[in-house]
């Protein structure tokens, strides 16, 4: 038993290459060997095969093997072998029989009866395919056996249909895991098996955990909504079990994806929210065909803006970024996206290393690209550091985008997009009150050139981000990782979250509605606490948080305190006045603007208190010209 084992992992660990002559060795003798039985069962006798008909047993595999190869049988994983694999077969035997047979009648070879291409048929194909449905057999044994032997991950599959089967047969040449059984909401399938393996209801979870040590839940509903995987997921977070998704049937079956994939649950799945359509005349309105700036193209906003625009097919895509390392990342990532998608020859990919802070710099990249569309990503927010440095948002973030803006004006772009952040309204912080001044340089200059330049202004007003750099999520991610603590600032603190490829795309869309002036809000869902998005990480990594209720628990949340600048919640609307607009998830905002020769007198002031390196004064300006703003104690 244990040779027989042994043999099994070492043609197991062997490469793909080795392991397909092998197979390709076997077939050869197999196709000779099935056609001297075909003659031996028909004769009635032990055969020996003579004359012209030595011919017929050295052509077969000659005929054979190339046929197999064509019709892919050495693609096909033989641990993984399924219905489809062995129809193969069937047409492959059947192929390779109807042109023996026909070379046997035009080479005129005597004494072979005609049952014999018959008989020959049927020993082939249950050689062929018996032979991988055997070692098919022989290496689930293995693995089974190893399974029970090695410590294994014992798993349930949520969702008995199409793509819990395919992970299943997946699974079954996994020697790190052991599907226990199915759970499915569907009453008709209880009680039910599925290539052996029961499927069970939700109210048996409990037991499998306590009689079956089960610890993972893979979630094999890859077409249900977000919001239905996020009911599910609450329903077993109270479980002590790790929690993972898997990817989509279709990339699969495509060879994208294998199970490896395999993942922890997305951040998005906990919070539940489903995306809407994208319209996709909004989407390619001020981008296809068309000379497209995005500046800070390296950021996390920014690179996903690059990513969508280069889909929507732009004349030229400019990437504008002042860390070389940053620029030299996206602009790989989106000259392979581009030969990916075969749009070498439509789309100019122009990578430009540079700063907001040089306003010549911005404004030659404009005129001599010939810019149309700006999409103004480049800012500084991480709102402690930047309260510990107020002089660098001045220049970034406020200075920044009165350049951008100026240089946009001066060559003609027609359109001009900033990305803001809910941090501006009633800002406690120097972080949100300096995208506040940005929102106000786009509205007063739109005032002041109201039906005189040809650029509309527009700003795009949302909460956090999934995964963007500092985000809370990759902490905690890394935090539960480590075996904690979980910092969370405060019990109370709420946020708002959207991904960043739903946020990019809303930025789009709303930009294309522009008529001038608008601050746009994005609906960002419902609010999340961050202690109960805490909490489910927590358990959906099939860990216990550690407290006074239950102090032998895993993780350990510490509350830390309110950070220099932060609020206990956002807000995305400075007032109550707000439209509905084309798009159902997004809003307009119609909110107070400050005239231009008002605005620029602050500007000025605010310039020097840079340069002088004087917070106390930029706070002071602020509080004078940022409506709501109060800058917190912690400052």
């Amino acid at each position: 038993m244990q040779t027989r084992f042994s043999f099994s992992a070492w043609i197991i660990s062997r490469n793909r290459r080795l392991k397909r002559g092998i197979t390709l060795l076997f077939d050869a003798i197999i196709v000779t060997l099935s056609l001297w039985l075909a003659f031996a069962l028909r004769l009635g006798e032990l055969y020996r095969p003579e004359g012209a008909v030595i011919w017929m047993f050295i052509v077969a595999p000659i005929i054979a093997i190339p046929i197999f190869v064509r019709l892919g049988l050495y693609r096909a994983i033989i641990r993984y072998i399924g219905f489809y694999s062995l129809w193969v077969v069937v047409k492959a035997v059947s192929i390779y029989s109807l042109l023996l047979a026909l070379f046997v009648l035009l080479a005129n070879v005597n004494l072979v009866p005609r049952s014999v291409h018959i008989i020959n048929w049927l020993v082939i194909l249950l050689m062929i395919g018996g032979s991988r449905m055997l070692v098919r057999w022989w290496v689930a044994e293995w693995m089974t056996n190893l399974a029970q032997n090695d410590i294994v991950h014992k798993v349930v599959i949520y969702g008995a249909g199409a793509s819990g089967e395919q992970v299943l047969i997946n699974l079954q040449g996994s020697s790190d895991m052991r599907v226990i059984g199915f759970i499915d909401d569907n009453p008709s399938l209880r009680r039910r098996q599925i290539h052996g393996v029961p499927v069970y209801a939700f109210a048996d979870l409990n037991v499998l955990i306590k009689n079956e040590s089960v610890r993972d839940v893979l979630l094999a509903m890859p077409s249900v909504p977000r919001s239905r995987r996020n009911q599910i997921i609450s329903l077993l977070e109270p479980y002590p079990v790790k929690v993972k998704t898997l990817p989509a049937l279709a990339e699969i079956a495509k060879g994208e994806v294998t199970v490896d994939d395999i993942r922890d649950v997305e951040i998005e799945d906990l919070l539940g929210r489903d995306s809407v359509p994208p319209n996709d005349t909004l989407l390619s309105k001020n981008i296809t065909l068309k000379h497209v700036l995005v500046s800070g193209a390296g950021g996390s906003i920014g690179s996903e803006l690059c990513r969508q625009i280069l889909r929507l097919k732009p004349a030229m895509l400019i990437l504008f970024e002042n860390s070389e390392f940053a620029l030299y990342n996206i602009e790989r990532e989106l000259l392979q996206i581009r030969e990916r998608l075969n749009l070498d020859d439509e789309v100019v990919i122009r990578g430009v290393l540079g700063s907001v802070y040089d306003k010549k710099r911005i404004m030659a990249v404009c005129k001599v690209e010939k810019v149309e569309t700006f999409y103004h990503a480049a800012a500084y927010k991480h709102v402690p550091l930047i309260e510990a440095n107020a002089g660098e948002s001045v220049r970034n973030n406020i200075m920044g985008t009165l350049n951008c803006t100026q240089a946009a004006l001066e060559a003609k772009v027609k359109s001009f997009v900033l990305i803001s952040t809910d941090k501006a309204v009633r800002p406690t912080n120097v972080m949100g009150a300096s995208k506040r001044m940005a929102e106000l340089i786009l509205q007063g200059l739109n005032e002041l050139n109201k039906g005189q330049g040809e650029t509309k202004f527009c700003m795009v007003r949302f909460g956090n981000v999934l995964g963007s750099s500092g985000s809370v999520i990759p902490l905690f991610k890394a935090q539960i990782k480590a075996g904690g603590p979980v910092t969370v600032t405060d019990p109370k603190m709420i946020r708002y979250f959207m991904t960043i490829p739903e946020a990019a795309q809303l930025v789009i869309q709303a930009g294309a509605m522009m008529e001038g002036g608008e601050v746009f809000v994005l609906d960002m869902g419902e609010p999340v606490r961050i202690q109960d998005l805490a909490v489910k990480m927590i358990h959906l990594s099939g860990m216990e948080v550690k407290n006074e209720h239950r102090p032998d628990g895993d993780i350990l949340i510490k509350h830390t305190g309110l950070r220099p600048g932060e609020k206990l919640y956002e807000e995305l609307l400075i007032g109550d006045n707000v439209s509905l607009t084309e798009h159902p998830k997004i809003m307009c905002a119609n909110e107070d603007v400050i005239v231009w020769a008002e605005l620029n007198v602050w500007l000025k002031k605010l310039q020097k208190a840079a340069d002088d390196e004087n917070a106390d004064q930029i706070k002071t300006i602020f509080e004078q010209c940022v409506a709501g703003y109060q800058p917190s104690q912690l400052s």
